[in-house]
């Protein structure tokens, strides 16, 4: 029979007993290294897809809009200043898992599939799938997509709603088309290669502005749906910290100013 060591069991012990705080301490830092590494840096990274005006978009080389100018009070709140990745619309959840960005700002639809990849703040905007035609189309509501050709913006909710890959759509699209941009669909609408665009009201609003004398945008809202901003799962620090600007811009009405502003200058252009 081997004899027992006591002093290797108590030191066993012993060591087990101090690794236990210290993973505690290490597991409590890495979640508050977000808002460390930001500060330290001096800079916070928005990754956004700037072809989504007015919300962003780029004017003189630099990415403008609504969500920017939100953005910027993020980064006015931390106290360091505001730096913009523009990537496709597809690659903004990776943005997100790799760290490129701190949090993504783009006009983005909460919905449960996202949320298995990112966490969202409060909603800070309502908004609604619109249907942009040219004049004189037959397509006067959404039964009229039936058998026609719609474009979207790849991994958007019009995208969604066209293919209606969350089973949720109450449209069948004969072919929906994906475009990097919604502004190249726009485009091929024009140039009478598809028959239809399917995007978020407030863009469809400016195109239509852009084009008054071609294209109508038709009344018939296809969805209602929630903007929110989304950071990286599980950083509830930044989360808590960005949903605070938010809820101030909200009650102290700046993000209607900010959104009327942009409704103000499609109606001057």
């Amino acid at each position: 029979m081997k004899k027992i060591n006591f002093k290797k069991i108590a030191a066993l012990i012993l060591a087990a007993a101090l690794a236990a705080p210290m993973a505690a301490c290490s597991k409590s830092s890495s979640s508050s290294s977000t808002l460390d590494t930001i500060k330290k840096n001096g800079y916070i990274t928005m990754s956004t897809n700037a072809e989504f005006e007015p919300f962003e978009y780029m004017e003189n080389g630099e990415a403008v809009g609504i969500d920017v100018e939100i953005g910027q009070k993020i980064a006015d709140k931390l106290g360091v200043k505001l730096k913009v990745r523009n990537v496709d619309f597809s690659a903004l959840a990776p943005e997100l898992s790799s760290d490129k960005g701190d949090f993504v700002a783009a006009g983005m639809t909460v919905t449960d599939d996202r949320k298995k990849n990112m966490d969202f703040t409060d909603t800070y905007y309502d908004a609604a799938q619109a249907i942009i035609v040219k004049k004189g189309s037959d397509i006067k509501t959404r039964e009229g997509l039936a058998g026609k050709t719609a474009g979207v913006q790849e991994g958007t909710t019009g995208d969604l709603y066209c293919t209606d890959d969350d089973g949720k759509s109450d449209v069948k699209v004969g072919t929906t088309k994906r475009y990097n941009k919604g502004a190249d669909a726009v485009t091929d609408l024009l140039n009478g290669k598809i028959d239809a665009v399917v995007i978020d009201d407030f863009p469809a609003i400016k195109f239509v502005s852009k084009n008054p004398d071609k294209l109508v945008k038709l009344d018939d809202a296809l969805t209602v749906e929630k903007y929110a901003i989304a950071v990286k799962k599980g950083n509830k620090e930044l989360l808590d910290t960005i949903n605070g600007v938010i809820k101030e811009m909200k009650s102290n009405g700046e993000i209607e100013k900010i959104a009327d502003k942009y409704k103000q200058s499609y109606k001057n252009s």
